[in-house]
């Protein structure tokens, strides 16, 4: 079966986790009477997906390079708590240029907590896991510092429309539009590989499954502009629906620019070599100190974002944002089919990892579960996720 499927062009773990999302998604909607995939929820889901798939996708980069940072949430409380500080204390909430200021700030704020926990592992030798977990604990007490513990708000009305609340979202007529662009840009992307493979003379996908495989992601993109769109926006005066939110947009930009790096970059092709045969890598002379650092570098920026995001939703900075994140982000990087032994990754299953543990999260919400009874089945379902993730592996090199 997984080899039938490969010819076919399909990843059989992939195409594995799209059909358990799926089934996941029938459940919850039985089990919630419809409110699981009424347009109000998916809407709120497709947002609380964005927060841990951007920092999914940095962690795709670290655990294919066979490092790992646990710090991600506590970077995220920091950054935000940085963010609503520029603009509360210093800058203002007046205008544009406080909000722009202050998230630059965060972004900066993100690039140096990577530095310095990338100096520490890749330039002094102490473990990842280590320097992160140290990360963890010293960025939440910083966060608790910048304001004493107290929130900060209110923040600019502008910089709130970043967190997808109201008018965070750009409406029905540019949504469709975007779907539009992405049904003809994935349609030529398939057209174009075809013809490359002809033209090298490297073996065909059949055409019924590359078109099968546009008819389902062309599906699924128009089906959530659909969803979205039918979702009433209250700050529309003319009751219409809200459209894609920003932060899908912003995830939808970062994710496309991390696989462009992640497979046609000389970048990307170190961090996955450096994974696969560390020591090879080494001896061949790439430059893996660096390569780490940018690493935890990308890794604390792209917290950052997650942080503006977090904070522009809430409208008010606190330092308890971020907790549990860390979990959340690496349990979504491994179901997405990252190995923890280094050299295997993708964005694109980062993503669907992403949504598949924030639907579990909803669902549970939506069904009156209990936080420690959620803590406890997503635990089990992060053990459950590397158990296969060996057995995945072992399979592969039969």
């Amino acid at each position: 079966m997984r080899s039938n499927l490969e010819a076919a062009g399909f990843d059989a773990r992939f195409s594995a986790l799209v059909l358990a999302l799926g089934a996941i998604w029938v459940a919850l909607a039985i089990a919630t009477d419809g409110v699981f995939v009424s347009p109000r929820n998916l809407y709120n889901l497709s947002i609380q997906t964005c927060v841990t798939a951007i920092m999914a996708c940095g962690m795709v980069f670290l655990i294919v390079a066979r490092q790992i940072d646990l710090s991600v949430g506590s970077i995220m409380a920091f950054t935000g708590m940085m963010v609503a500080w520029t603009q509360t204390n210093k800058l203002g909430i007046e205008g544009n240029v406080g909000w722009i200021a202050s998230i630059g700030v965060g972004i900066v704020g993100g690039l140096l907590l990577g530095l310095f926990q990338g100096w520490w592992a890749a330039y002094r030798g102490v473990p990842a896991f280590v320097v992160t977990l140290a990360g963890y604990l010293m960025f939440r007490g910083a966060a608790f510092l910048v304001a004493d513990g107290q929130t900060l708000a209110p923040l600019s009305d502008n910089f709130q429309r970043l967190g997808g609340g109201l008018q965070g979202s750009i409406g029905p007529a540019w949504s469709w539009l975007l779907a539009g662009v992405g049904c003809a840009a994935l349609i030529l992307q398939t057209h174009s590989a075809r013809r490359s493979r002809a033209a090298y003379g490297a073996k065909q996908h059949p055409l019924w499954a590359d078109v099968l495989k546009v008819a389902l992601i062309g599906g699924a993109l128009l089906a959530f502009v659909a969803v979205v769109c039918a979702y009433p926006d209250p700050s529309s005066e003319t009751e219409s629906g809200k459209g894609i939110a920003v932060p899908v947009l912003l995830l939808l930009v970062i994710a496309l620019v991390l696989d462009v790096v992640a497979r046609r970059t000389r970048f990307g092709r170190h961090v996955w070599a450096l994974g696969g045969n560390p020591e090879a890598a080494l001896l061949s002379g790439l430059p893996t100190k660096r390569l780490l650092l940018q690493l935890f570098m990308l890794s604390g920026a792209l917290a950052a974002i997650a942080a503006v995001i977090t904070t522009a939703r809430l409208g008010s900075g606190s330092h308890s944002i971020g907790q549990m994140a860390e979990l959340y982000v690496i349990a979504a990087t491994v179901i997405g089919g990252t190995s923890l032994t280094g050299g295997t990754g993708s964005i694109a299953g980062a993503i669907v990892g992403a949504l598949l543990i924030q639907t579990l999260d909803n669902g549970m919400v939506l069904l009156d579960v209990p936080t420690a009874q959620r803590q406890i089945f997503i635990g089990l379902i992060l053990i459950a996720a590397v158990w296969f993730d060996g057995l995945y592996s072992k399979g592969g090199r039969k």
